[in-house]
């Protein structure tokens, strides 16, 4: 079912690794401090030092390197001198791209004690992105750890904690850390990243755990609208549910989102509306069906058999609407006024079909008041009036007689359009 997530394992690894250079800045030497610098620097390693600082602003990483390891041979070297030389060693090999000595050098940098409380978090932060691109997880853990507790940790560092979590199997801490990083990408008023609930779908996928691919998927729908997730959303919502008007409902979402990818999806729909006696919007989605590329050969005699048998129910239909319209206005009740849009709304009468439901509901006494809304709110959508189709579908919540599940799909949908 879930196409888009067999790769996360793969990806992974190469993901972290492109983030490292990002996070690793430029030694204190390169900046406004580069005086003060030069001033602790003792006497014992200020030629090598001088050296390997012009080198590195050369870009000369190999001799700078080389200036580097001979100030290291130096004696005595402060605590200053030490920390120095293991920072300028660790951003020449990030440059070089040789992450795992500059792993190996930041840590000696930070083992010296040498950082200030705010540089030893930079450094912590840095060293949970090398060890993550070195694939030394529970270390990169452990960095990450501190650099969140230190408050240096961004919503990209999150979810590469999210991701390390999952790639050690272990979901319940990946779903924490991906909630971190969702929250900390929207106090920054940025959309979290899709990964954070792929690895969620992912881990319910593996558990079977049905409820919990749902959640996921919700979120994922609403982040990126894609159809794929709106296909298997669906798919999940649809499989236990046994009322052929809640799947009908169910499939009116799945067909506006333009998310059916099975020509026995606009088959089962078409049928469905037909029983339903809406045979013009039946025969419009078969229509639909057979102009897109997963209708089979083997299903299109018998589809066009059905279409054309649909058509011809549609054409009575449609003689007789301006009578329909005079029955239902006569009725107590306004179940026959929302019939009666719904036969607009299939002919593509959309204004008459805004009209005779909102007739209906001011009538009351609806048996399914969910259609009322739905076809009131998907009237509105096609007439590009997306601030009062949003209106109509919020009226499902809460409504008597409405299926839970279906209430939600379209508060779902109402939140993807315009």
């Amino acid at each position: 079912m879930i196409h888009s997530i067999h790769d996360i394992r793969r990806m992974g690894v190469g993901a972290l690794l492109a983030l490292v250079c990002l996070v690793v800045a430029a030694p204190p030497a390169f900046s406004a401090a580069a005086k003060a610098q030069d001033q602790q620097i003792s006497r014992v390693i200020a030629k090598e030092m001088a050296a390997a600082q012009k080198a590195m602003q050369a870009n000369q990483w190999s001799e700078a390197l080389k200036n580097l390891e001979a100030a290291e041979t130096k004696s005595p070297l402060t605590t200053f001198d030490k920390k120095t030389i293991y920072d300028f060693k660790g951003f020449c090999y990030v440059k070089t791209n040789n992450l795992k000595a500059a792993e190996t050098a930041y840590e000696a940098a930070l083992a010296t004690g040498g950082y200030s409380p705010e540089d030893a978090a930079k450094t912590e932060r840095m060293l949970f992105r090398l060890a993550a691109g070195n694939q030394q997880y529970p270390k990169a853990i452990e960095f990450g750890k501190q650099a969140s507790d230190a408050g240096v940790a961004n919503a990209d560092d999150l979810a590469v904690m999210s991701q390390i979590y999952y790639l050690e199997k272990d979901c319940k801490d990946s779903a924490i850390w991906g909630d971190k990083s969702a929250a900390a990408s929207r106090k920054a008023g940025e959309a979290p990243k899709e990964n954070l609930y792929l690895f969620k779908l992912k881990c319910a996928d593996d558990a079977n755990d049905t409820p919990g691919k749902i959640a996921a998927l919700y979120d994922l729908v609403r982040l990126t609208r894609k159809t794929e997730y709106w296909n298997n959303l669906i798919r999940l919502e649809r499989q236990d549910e046994r009322d052929d008007h809640n799947v009908l409902m169910i499939y009116r979402v799945m067909y506006d989102t333009k998310s059916m990818n099975a020509d026995t999806d606009y088959i089962e729909m078409a049928q469905l509306l037909g029983d339903a006696g809406l045979p013009g919007e039946a025969a419009s989605v078969l229509q639909a069906g057979l102009a897109s590329p997963v209708m089979k050969d083997e299903h299109k005699e018998r589809t066009n058999r059905l279409l054309a048998s649909l058509k011809t129910r549609a054409d009575t239909d449609q003689k007789g609407i301006a009578q329909l319209d005079a029955e239902a206005q006569k009725s107590p009740g306004g179940d026959l006024l929302v019939k009666s849009g719904e036969v607009h709304y299939g002919f593509g009468d959309y204004q008459g079909a805004i009209s005779t439901i909102n007739a209906g509901i001011q009538k009351g006494q609806m048996k399914h008041p969910d259609e009322a809304y739905v076809y009131l709110g998907r009237s509105q959508v096609q007439l590009k009036n997306i601030p009062d189709a949003k209106k109509a579908f919020a009226q499902l919540k809460g409504a008597p007689n409405v299926s839970p599940r279906v209430a939600k799909l379209w508060e779902l949908y109402a939140e993807t359009i315009g």
